[in-house]
């Protein structure tokens, strides 16, 4: 609101009249009509109605568009566009994310603000949208809102189109030197060390981790001085329970695996919806690397001790997570 201006009183005299000053009550007058005008417009603008969501999201999507148009984006050395992810791929799994899986999310607090760090998840799911929705949570529900780099497979990046969109949303190849130089930039990491084997297990073997590899996440850590954080995910297990595996088709594709789910072939394209399991992210408690120092990472036995910590951290809350849980579908 206006300050309100502090208007002189001046004498009503008769040769004031006649000098055209004002009589006090005029004055007075005059003074309260510009006050209750700076009145309706501050309340004409506080009652102004906000523009709708969808109003919202489409000036988005049209400045998007200009600076595309433009060339008004920046892209890394490893191809990741941050425009494009923020404005066309992320918002994708954001239904699934909010919607579909409700997933909960704890612990955000857990990744530092700034800086390098390395997130180790368990995988499963059959299709990897465990790793998808990993990245959401850390954009969406961190304070900072902070971009998780994933390291993926290399099937992800000779897969035709999948590959280029897998290096514009910050993927790159699970690789020690691409993953330490995303350290070094104080970036945060995404591995999932399982690979395969935990993504395609059968649905038996729900919630069992499998073998960590070698603990090469380990040692980039190590060798960068950042902190390990123990991700654990419940839910994904049960979005296609796997129960068998089709070997020939599997080798004509270049597949890993080809599943067979209780919908999926039989049901055709409908066979590929996810089931609308409830999830659970938690972000466990960082384990330090810094005081080993990086020549630590040649030392095979406190390799394989942190390795088996950090797998050992992320069984037991699974554990933990799956005691709580009550239904499968509502949490």
């Amino acid at each position: 609101m206006a300050e309100a201006r502090v208007i002189p009183l001046r004498g009503g005299g008769r040769a004031s009249r006649e000098r055209g000053e004002r009589r006090p009550e005029e004055a007075f007058d005059g003074a309260a009509r510009e006050l209750a005008a700076d009145a309706e417009r501050v309340t004409a603008r506080e009652s102004a109605p906000e523009p709708a969501d969808w109003e919202k999201r489409l000036a988005e999507l049209l400045a998007f568009a200009r600076r595309r148009v433009q060339g008004e984006y920046e892209v890394d050395e490893f191809g990741f566009d941050p425009d494009l992810t923020d404005n066309l791929l992320l918002p994708v799994f954001r239904p699934l994310y909010e919607k579909w899986f409700r997933v909960e999310t704890s612990g955000v607090h857990n990744i530092p603000a700034e800086g390098g760090a390395l997130i180790v998840a368990n995988h499963s799911g059959t299709m990897p949208l465990d790793a998808m929705m990993t990245a959401y949570a850390v954009r969406a529900e961190h304070p900072a809102g902070r971009y998780l780099r994933m390291l993926g497979a290399d099937l992800v990046f000779k897969t035709p189109v999948l590959g280029a969109v897998a290096r514009k949303s910050g993927q790159t190849l699970a690789c020690h030197p691409d993953a330490e130089r995303l350290l070094r930039s104080d970036e945060v990491v995404g591995v999932w060390p399982e690979g395969f084997k935990g993504i395609g297990k059968p649905y038996r073997d729900r919630y069992k981790l499998q073998r960590f590899g070698r603990g090469g996440f380990v040692s980039a850590a190590l060798r960068t001085g950042v902190p390990i954080i123990p991700c654990s995910i419940v839910g994904a297990e049960e979005i296609y329970p796997k129960i068998g595996d089709l070997k020939p088709l599997a080798r004509l594709f270049g597949f890993p695996y080809f599943p067979v789910t209780p919908f999926f072939p039989w049901l055709g394209p409908l066979g590929v919806v996810p089931l609308p399991t409830k999830w659970h992210i938690e972000f466990g408690e960082p384990i330090s690397t810094a005081e080993h120092g990086p020549s630590a990472a040649d030392d095979p036995m406190l390799v394989f001790n942190l390795t088996d910590q950090v797998r050992e951290t992320i069984q037991q809350t699974l554990y933990r997570l799956l005691a709580q849980r009550r239904n499968i579908f509502l949490g």
